[in-house]
């Protein structure tokens, strides 16, 4: 029994050789900030070896807010390759002579991330070149390619005009949001619209002001109001915060497109004399052009720098690509076969083609929950670990750079441009960022002064999370500097 012991006893210090209690520093700033060490999920590992450095809590399923996007990225890049692109496609539906066309104008949409004015501009000139200068018909917008719920801007936080708001949609432009600027002069404020949109007003019912204002934020004293073809400005705006921007979104896809559209056809010598509505290519409608997006590896550079959730969605929806369209009964629900120009993108088909993924690279994620792919989410989980073996699998995937380079580098860009700028740990680590209400996140590679490569994950899900970067943070500094 003695010999049996003594057996196990040295087995467990083997298994564990290595393993370390969490660093002091890491300790005393959960302190601080008064996070238990139950709230945290934490995973350190050497790339390449099994074992964990540091491992607290990290089987536990905990909301990671958008760390979920390295999931949506990874699997995207794998799935769809980085040289994926998005389609967009004019049709026209009538007779075109001589540069008038007797009939209408059809968009159809594909669910491209990135659409933005400036690429809707190049795409109308080319309509323009190609012939097309008067519409005579409508404008007629196709979004059929999703398959969506409608969706409440106002669901998750009750801050409908928020851009990080904007639902998903297969015709999205320019991410669907209106850059209002701010530009104070003496005592007027002038308040500019970017991009110009025909048919909606700006009503700018402002105060200036010269009292002292916190201009971290100074946009809590504006109330904007949208409705109908007019935007509403009221409060009180700070001169002495100088010029300032927001995007906001104030109007519904269609809306927002039509009225773009109108401004830059207009700008092209272009006229359009119908209406906008919604509706799908018809089997006498010919194709006309079509707009190629950027590469999916800029993309998701976008999604994982800045954490754009809006991207993300529509990234996650694409992932539904990838199934066949075509399948074996089982393997895929009725409801998503179909032929390449019926077949449409779901929540729950992108879901399938997820877990579908993850059983071919036998990444056993039971806890997991997905939701929208972005982590704006209440519902959405996964565990520090599994964080962890998702980046070392990504770590030895022939794409591993793209991956890695999609991820802000600590102290030099992105959203942890900020973070430890000052400290030797600078340009050691890309990672990703996760912040809700009740939740800070942080995972990804770090290289340690010594030259080796370290992924971590580190989540917090507790009511004082917003305080625990500097928890973070320490544990980072400590992995570059002693490690």
């Amino acid at each position: 029994m003695k010999l049996l012991f003594t057996l196990l006893t040295t087995l467990f210090i083997v298994c564990n050789a290595g393993a370390v209690s969490l660093p002091t520093t890491v300790k005393e700033e959960l302190k601080k900030a008064n996070i238990p060490l139950s709230a945290v999920g934490i995973e350190v590992r050497e790339v390449g070896q099994q074992k964990s450095l540091i491992s607290l809590n990290s089987q536990q399923a905990m909301n990671p807010a958008s760390n979920m996007k390295l999931l949506t990225t990874f699997a995207a890049l794998d799935l769809l390759g980085p040289a994926y692109s998005w389609k967009t496609e004019a049709y026209i539906d009538g007779e075109l002579d001589d540069g008038v066309l007797v009939g209408d104008l059809i968009l159809k949409g594909y669910g491209d991330p990135k659409f933005t004015i400036e690429q809707f501009w190049l795409w109308l000139s080319d309509l323009r070149t190609r012939g097309l200068r008067e519409i005579r018909g409508d404008l007629v917008l196709d979004r059929s390619y999703y398959d969506l719920a409608p969706h409440d801007p106002a669901e998750f936080d009750n801050d409908p005009l928020r851009a990080y708001n904007v639902g998903p949609d297969a015709l999205l432009l320019n991410f669907n949001t209106l850059r209002l600027r701010y530009l104070p002069n003496g005592d007027r404020l002038k308040v500019v619209s970017e991009p110009p949109i025909a048919g909606v007003t700006l009503d700018n019912q402002l105060a200036p002001h010269d009292s002292d204002t916190d201009c971290r934020n100074w946009d809590d004293k504006v109330t904007i109001q949208p409705g109908g073809d007019s935007v509403v400005l009221q409060g009180d705006y700070p001169i002495g915060c100088g010029e300032r921007e927001q995007s906001l979104n104030v109007m519904p896809h269609t809306r927002y497109v039509e009225a773009v559209f109108r401004v830059i056809w207009q700008e092209l010598g272009g006229t359009l004399h119908g209406i906008q509505r919604e509706g799908t290519v018809t089997p006498t409608a010919l194709h006309f052009s079509t707009h190629r997006s950027e590469p999916l590896s800029n993309v998701i550079r976008d999604i994982n720098k800045y954490s754009n959730n809006v991207m993300a969605r529509q990234l996650f929806l694409t992932l539904g690509e990838s199934l066949p369209l075509e399948n074996e009964p089982g393997d895929m629900p009725p409801a998503f076969s179909g032929s390449e120009t019926s077949r449409r993108m779901s929540i729950e088909r992108s879901i399938f083609a997820m877990q579908n993924w993850l059983a071919r690279e036998r990444l056993d994620f039971d806890e997991l929950v997905l939701e929208n792919g972005a982590g704006l989410s209440r519902i959405e989980r996964i565990s520090a670990a599994h964080l962890a073996d998702l980046l070392e699998h990504a770590a030895a995937h022939p794409l591993s750079a793209e991956l890695q380079a999609s991820l802000p580098i600590l102290g030099v860009d992105g959203s942890v441009q900020d973070r430890l700028s000052d400290s030797s740990a600078a340009s050691h680590a890309h990672l990703k960022t996760g912040t809700l209400e009740g939740v800070k996140a942080i995972s990804g590679y770090v290289r340690s002064k010594h030259g080796k490569e370290w992924v971590v994950a580190f989540l917090i899900n507790h009511p004082n999370a917003k305080h625990g970067q500097d928890a973070q943070d320490a544990l980072i500094e400590w992995l570059v500097t002693r490690h």
